[in-house]
């Protein structure tokens, strides 16, 4: 797709994704509407979409664009109105096929933090013998080395959120789902948990939901910015920054990450209007 074309259209050429290929999303004709009668609103499409396995794409746009509503459609909270959507060539089932991360880290207050890791390892049908092995290495990925024994309470709020992730990482299944993580974080604890989702999230099928430019630039091996609702592709972007063995700040000091940055808020602006 051009850069400069500011709305996308079904005919636009699509990537190809076999449908059974291990986390990749193949999206087609895709609508869903909320309401009935004289209150219906369509909040995303008409738009067709395919991600390759291993993408790190990043759905970004204004407030009420449908990024929120496209990814629980992709995670298989919701049945789409119209069209088809297919995770590994199959329909999506919720909690099955992939890992979800939320806005609040929705963490069980009772449990400890190997607690909670613990439980998502059992519903991945972990056995009861390796989970403390598979737990510590969870908890490692994501730096938090000896706090497994730590209560919900005792540990900040970008810990929880690095808690969460490692749940999400739990489940044996090549797709990370992600909606707004970082957005109730400040702007440090945010961008360490930008360096280690970079890291972590290397070989997964990822889809980040996110209003920030500069999260998106960062994050993304591709960016795909939606148009105000109904919600429709207004930029498909792809991200030719190093992924692997870059400084995280000399990435974002760099001219070529401001350059990008700057692209994905204006198209965020145009396509809000």
């Amino acid at each position: 797709m051009s850069r400069d074309c500011p709305v996308s259209s079904a005919a636009e050429e699509l990537v190809e994704v076999p449908p059974t290929a291990q986390g990749g999303i193949r999206i087609r004709d895709l609508s869903h509407r909320y309401g009935h009668g004289a209150e219906v609103v369509t909040a995303v499409g008409p738009l067709d979409l395919d991600v390759p396995p291993g993408e790190f794409l990043v759905l970004v746009g204004a407030s009420g664009c449908g990024k929120s509503t496209l990814l629980r459609l992709i995670a298989g909270f919701e049945t789409a109105t119209e069209g088809s959507i297919e995770v590994s060539g199959a329909t999506p089932v919720p909690g099955r096929s992939g890992g979800m991360v939320f806005q609040q880290p929705r963490l069980f207050p009772w449990k400890t933090v190997g607690g909670n890791v613990d439980l998502a390892l059992k519903y991945a049908g972990v056995q009861r013998d390796q989970r403390a092995e598979h737990r510590n290495d969870l908890l490692h990925r994501v730096g938090l080395d000896d706090t497994a024994g730590r209560r919900i309470w005792e540990i900040s709020g970008g810990q929880q959120q690095r808690v969460a992730i490692a749940r999400a990482l739990a489940a044996e299944n090549s797709l990370l789902l992600l909606d707004e993580p970082f957005a109730a974080l400040d702007a440090l604890t945010r961008e360490r948990l930008q360096d280690d989702l970079r890291r972590v999230g290397q070989g997964r099928t990822a889809v980040f939901v996110t209003h920030s430019a500069d999260e998106a630039a960062f994050l993304g091996s591709r960016v795909v910015v939606l148009t105000k609702r109904p919600g429709r592709i207004a930029l498909d972007l792809p991200v030719d920054l190093p992924r692997a063995g870059a400084d995280a700040d000399e990435l974002r000091a760099s001219a070529e990450f401001s350059a990008l940055r700057r692209e994905i808020g204006l198209a965020v602006k145009s396509a809000a209007v």
